[in-house]
């Protein structure tokens, strides 16, 4: 028996790295998860390899109506919603004096704008199912987990559009949390800080991106001078695997989270000790 049997999970970004570990452990445990990615053939293979039965849903989140068809794919193919995790992102860097409008909304729209829309989509499955669950005085606790980044929560140099769109989702998340904290749908936020994913590798090594309205292709990864400062900049002397990031939001969406509630959880090896509050 699993801790989350039964459970029905929406995980985004899910074809690879953080978000393909955050949808194997709650598979794990015993959900079945929606893996939603605009790459179709990493999405399915991630529900291919799940130790439950789940679904691949494959589109743009930044585009009109696809998150609401995300959430709808969840409801058509389990008939309810029990957790959600907006994970999905990328950065397209660069200060701010060159940073274009096109570039700065990109950011905000991946990062803020995707995660309200994929809740207000998802608050009916989740807020009508409590309302019956209250009246009848049963407690049954449901999560969203949204992601932000230290750059979010402290700024980065160079990630003025990134920090923004990350900050943003922060307070989305603290606002829903009160909203919804009646009924027992737990909202929190994780941070991360360094994470070995195609974002951080080396530069010109993992690939390109689609990026913004216009379709421009960006380099993913960062300078190999940046990366060799990681292990001085981190107190436990490393960056994070994929696998032990997911570990952070697996416990926020976990039973374990029942009372964290409007919570930023650092995820980050002890990295933000070193930045101003």
């Amino acid at each position: 028996m699993g801790e989350l049997d039964g459970r029905v999970a929406i995980v985004t970004g899910a074809g690879r790295g953080i978000g393909e570990q955050v949808a194997r452990k709650l598979a794990d445990a015993g959900a079945h998860v929606v893996v939603s990615d605009r790459d179709g053939a990493e999405a399915e293979a991630v529900v291919g390899a799940l130790a439950t039965p789940g679904v691949a849903h494959v589109g743009d989140l930044t585009a009109d109506g696809v998150c609401d068809a995300l959430v709808q794919t969840a409801i058509d193919t389990y008939g309810k919603l029990d957790i959600v995790v907006n994970n999905a992102g990328y950065a397209w860097d660069g200060p701010i004096h060159k940073v274009t409008d096109e570039q700065y909304q990109a950011m905000l729209d991946i990062h803020t704008v995707v995660p309200f829309r994929v809740l207000r989509a998802a608050a009916p499955h989740l807020r009508e199912p409590a309302k019956k669950e209250k009246a009848e005085g049963v407690e049954v606790f449901r999560k969203v987990v949204n992601v932000t980044s230290l750059s979010g929560v402290m700024g980065n140099a160079g990630q003025v559009a990134y920090a923004s769109g990350k900050g943003a989702v922060v307070g989305l998340t603290r606002a829903v949390a009160k909203e919804w904290g009646g009924f027992k749908i737990n909202v929190n936020c994780v941070a991360f800080g360094v994470i070995e994913t195609r974002l951080t590798a080396s530069i010109g090594t993992v690939g390109e991106v689609e990026a913004g309205s216009s379709g421009e292709r960006i380099t993913l990864g960062v300078p190999d001078v940046v990366r060799q400062n990681f292990g001085m900049a981190i107190p436990l002397g490393r960056p994070a695997t994929a696998e032990e990031a997911a570990r952070g939001v697996y416990v926020l969406c976990s039973p374990a989270s029942d009372y964290i509630h409007g919570q930023v959880l650092n995820v980050s090896g002890g990295l933000s000790l070193g930045m101003a509050s």
